[in-house]
């Protein structure tokens, strides 16, 4: 049984489910259909939340059209680009008619319909794995994160925007992280990598703020915690990592200018 370009529904998985086409074949065929105009991503290559939907693209192996939106001169409050994202934030990815915000859901819609190619980053088959993988996921999101993006803004943006970090806020904010660190250093005792000891959604969502935060003299805080250190080592060395991060991979498309 064949499948028609008007036939593909979102998710790949759900239609290839109720065919009798292979399993294989069937979403190879479907997501080429799906996805034969490709992503295009509004982003700006030195965001963390950019980088982070990047990092997955990469993963992945996929081809998208990277449409520049330039935050140091304010281009994601002109009209060109509220209506694309009202908030006023980056990235934003299209699907077609199909429209998302927030690195993390985009990140998880691009494993979700591609999670039969590139790396695996869910384990899709094992649900109590995948409970893990979220529960890790969240970490990141809740504990992980917060404390995590006040030192990103606080030692690198703002001295970016000639503004002076606050050493008063830099410290106590140190400190929440020291006790989410400690927790990782734990687990990471006994496990490669946070959800299982393979590479998944849990620790690329911590790559943003890792890479800036590196650069920064809160590096010591994962340099003195030998499992976290090896950890951030593996993770950081990806090769589609390091491709998020080359502004050379994205430059060279058009740029959002207001209308």
């Amino acid at each position: 049984m064949g499948v028609n370009a008007s036939d593909v529904p979102t998710s790949c998985y759900a239609y290839c489910n109720q065919t009798s086409e292979s399993g294989h074949q069937c979403y190879k065929r479907c997501e080429e259909l799906a996805h034969k105009d490709g992503y295009k991503l509004y982003g700006y290559p030195s965001s963390p939340n950019t980088r982070r939907a990047l990092a997955v693209l990469h993963e992945k192996g996929l081809s998208f059209d990277p449409i520049t939106v330039n935050l140091t001169t304010g281009d994601q409050q002109k009209p060109s680009f509220l209506p694309i994202n009202p908030f006023g934030q980056v990235p934003v990815l299209l699907d077609g008619h199909l429209k998302l915000i927030e690195s993390r859901a985009i990140s998880l819609y691009i494993e979700n319909v591609h999670r039969s190619r590139g790396t695996k980053l869910l384990n899709h088959k094992n649900y109590k794995k995948m409970g893990t993988e979220t529960m890790w996921m969240y970490v990141e999101s809740f504990e992980f994160d917060p404390p995590a993006s006040i030192l990103v803004w606080e030692q690198t943006i703002k001295p970016m925007k000639g503004l002076k970090a606050d050493s008063k806020v830099v410290n106590e904010t140190e400190r929440k992280l020291e006790k989410v660190l400690d927790v990782y250093e734990e687990r990471l005792k006994n496990s490669s990598f946070l959800a299982s000891n393979r590479f998944t959604m849990a620790d690329l969502f911590h790559l943003p703020n890792i890479q800036y935060l590196m650069n920064t003299t809160t590096k010591r805080l994962f340099e003195n915690r030998p499992s976290v250190h090896r950890w951030v080592a593996k993770i950081t060395a990806r090769p589609a990592w390091k491709k998020a991060c080359d502004a050379n991979a994205w430059y060279g498309k058009r740029r959002i200018t207001e209308n």
